[in-house]
């Protein structure tokens, strides 16, 4: 009777073994893919978050008997509208920035020099002592960056696909979303399953929806705020710099970190006293520590908010697999899997995992 327990409880063993590497070599066969047709993903879920972010507007619209394909077709007008718009606006200063950076990065070594002179000049003194002469250290003329406009220019008509690529698939979900749930409902098996899945469906729609909008207006108004307050400062090109600030907020930490440094950097290249040269970079630090702790999770609430221990481990991840875009997505991402995970029998370990 021992004997066969024990070769119960080894069989269980060996099972369990065999479950764990076939996890194992499912979720890397999972990375690989997702890997290998990210070309083909990336479009489908940035557009997947548009739709999901501009689906309550339409949906309002629907309430007023205006036609889904209407109410999509005046969003995606006005979208693109707004996207030519900013293009038109951004595009000479930032190939103007692009042109010119070779001299600018020419003109910043010598301010450069100027601030860490008093260093050199104690180095200097301390290698004095030390070896009895001091070491006189040749100017170093900074080599030339090879960054071309043309190079730009190439990869226009790629990115050009890419955003059409995403506007259209964005509408057809504005159009075609709720049938293509409908259709999912309809295959449950009976009526209990069918109302359980739309109860579910509609809640995750719904709060995901409420998480990808409320995010892009903060992300939004932290760049106009970003762009007046830059203005204030005399700062070059502060629309620019608020529309990098906007998109950089999208990747939690980093992007604020990316933000700030470029901003010290203009701030070095283009004035000439110090303490105007620290300021853009000091109120933007102290206005996304702000937006950061206090505004965000204000409004969001405790619910939507994800540790940043799960954020930076996600953002490792994406941004391994995807590079930039995957940088972009993945706290939408994150945060969209933990509120599906909260309302999926099954899944609530995961929400548990990552909440803060």
């Amino acid at each position: 009777m021992q004997q066969a327990t024990r070769g119960v409880y080894r069989l269980h063993g060996h099972l369990r073994a065999i479950r764990v590497a076939l996890n194992a070599l499912l979720i890397l066969a999972l990375l690989y893919t997702v890997t290998l047709v990210k070309a083909l993903i990336i479009p489908l879920v940035l557009a997947a978050f548009i739709g999901l972010a501009l689906n309550p507007i339409v949906a309002r619209g629907t309430r007023h008997h205006i036609p889904r394909w209407l109410g999509a077709s005046v969003l995606m007008g006005t979208l693109i509208t707004g996207i030519v718009a900013g293009i038109s606006m951004l595009t000479q200063p930032a190939l103007g920035w692009l042109h010119s950076a070779p001299s600018q990065i020419r003109s910043f070594v010598p301010k450069l020099q100027h601030f860490t002179r008093p260093l050199e000049a104690a180095g200097r003194a301390t290698q004095a002592l030390v070896n009895g002469h001091p070491t006189l250290s040749s100017a170093q003329n900074p080599g030339d960056v090879a960054i071309s406009v043309w190079d730009v220019l190439a990869g226009a008509p790629k990115v050009l696909a890419a955003v059409l690529t995403v506007l259209l698939l964005v509408y057809f979900f504005l159009v075609y979303g709720d049938l293509i749930l409908r259709r999912l409902v309809e295959i449950a098996p009976n009526f209990g399953y069918k109302r359980h899945a739309v109860s579910i469906v509609r809640g995750i729609q719904t709060e995901v929806s409420r998480y990808i909008l409320t995010t892009i207006v903060i992300n939004a108004t932290l760049g106009i705020t970003t762009a007046g307050m830059l203005y204030l400062l005399h700062m070059p090109d502060p629309l620019l710099w608020g529309t990098v600030a906007m998109f950089a907020n999208f990747i939690p930490y980093v992007g604020a970190i990316v933000t700030t440094t470029t901003l010290l950097f203009v701030g070095l290249i283009h004035f000439e006293v110090l303490a105007n040269a620290l300021l853009p970079a000091l109120c933007f630090a102290g206005l996304t520590a702000v937006e950061g702790n206090l505004i965000t999770p204000m409004i969001l609430g405790r619910r939507m908010r994800v540790s940043p221990i799960a954020i930076l481990i996600w953002l490792l991840i994406w941004g391994w697999l995807w590079g930039v875009p995957g940088a972009l997505l993945a706290v939408p991402m994150l945060t969209s899997a933990k509120l599906i995970a909260e309302r999926v029998r099954g899944w609530e370990w995961f929400a548990r995992m990552v909440q803060r």
